[in-house]
């Protein structure tokens, strides 16, 4: 009798055994899993992270000032259909500035609605809507934040 209860004692804490280590494998195998997923988000990110747009003022050759919207792409690949949304008061519609192509390491720039040079104090941020090289759409707000966008059908 003595023998079987050592028999079962070892039998249950065999089995304890195998029970610890197979969820100790299982957590384990899912903290990879998600440590992969997160390298791959990153990868995604990659070339979006390195673009950026302002809105700047400079001096002209006749000594004016003029306000630009500047686009800068640090990657080592293009970017396409480029667009700046641009700001509009309540009631009135919203418009556009379609760049198109940024191309790798380029910083682009275009005018900026005359206007703006009444408010403009320095440079800052603006709302910048692109494509990646790989095909994905991203949008970077006024504060930086950059978010992978679904393209909504037109």
């Amino acid at each position: 009798m003595g023998s079987d209860w050592v028999s079962t004692a070892a039998d249950v804490f065999s089995s304890i055994g195998t029970v610890g280590a197979f969820g100790t494998g299982f957590v384990l195998l899912r903290r990879e899993h998600r440590r992969e997923a997160d390298r791959d988000e990153e990868a995604r990110r990659a070339q979006a992270a390195r673009v950026s747009a302002w809105v700047e003022a400079y001096r002209r050759d006749d000594g004016s000032r003029e306000l630009s919207f500047h686009v800068h792409n640090a990657s080592d690949m293009p970017i396409y259909e480029v667009e700046l949304p641009l700001p509009a008061l309540p009631g009135e519609e919203s418009q556009t500035e379609f760049i198109g192509l940024v191309p790798p390491s380029q910083t682009i720039r275009r005018p900026a609605p005359r206007e703006w040079l009444r408010s403009y104090v320095e440079p800052e941020p603006i709302e910048i809507e692109f494509l990646d090289s790989a095909g994905r759409h991203w949008n970077r707000d006024e504060q930086g934040t950059l978010i992978r966008a679904q393209r909504s059908a037109t």
